[in-house]
């Protein structure tokens, strides 16, 4: 992916604590992954402030992983006031947003309720990408089900 990206020198941001896969696939990539502040241990919530000034603090063009739903491994999510805080910045710093997405339904009881952060950058943004798993959905969790979507304004 890195050869494709349009912007070099920059690094993919995935939350601290977040799946081991998600620093493997930036590294198969091509890129270096960062943490970005994510979970408070001391509150077992969301450091939100922290997480804030990470998005800031990242160089413009960046690469960052949220989770649309059911954060694995903490199962903490955004409100989705929160949410519109990040797309904020996002859009500020011109970041570009990767979203995983394999537990929706399962946060919220609500397919809907649970794709909120997705739908709010799709209609705000146009520099974001979903890898959408399907096999806990469909019951299926040993084999890999799934699609890989891109939204961007550049045809290149």
């Amino acid at each position: 992916m890195k050869d494709w990206y349009p912007h070099k020198g920059v690094d993919v941001y995935v939350p601290d604590p977040t799946w081991p896969l998600h620093r493997n696939l930036a590294e198969l990539s091509g890129f270096k992954w960062k943490n970005y502040r994510y979970y408070n241990p001391k509150t077992k919530g969301l450091d939100f402030e922290g997480m804030k000034a990470d998005l800031k603090a990242a160089p413009k063009n960046s690469i960052f992983l949220f989770h649309v739903c059911a954060h694995n491994p903490t199962g903490v999510d955004p409100t989705p006031a929160q949410w519109n805080d990040f797309l904020d910045i996002v859009k500020t710093n011109n970041l570009f947003c990767g979203f995983d997405s394999a537990y929706q339904g399962f946060a919220s009881g609500d397919l809907e309720k649970d794709s909120y952060s997705l739908r709010l950058f799709a209609e705000h943004t146009d520099n974001i990408m979903l890898f959408q798993s399907f096999a806990k959905n469909f019951g299926i969790y040993g084999e890999r089900a799934g699609c890989f979507s891109v939204v961007t304004d550049s045809p290149a």
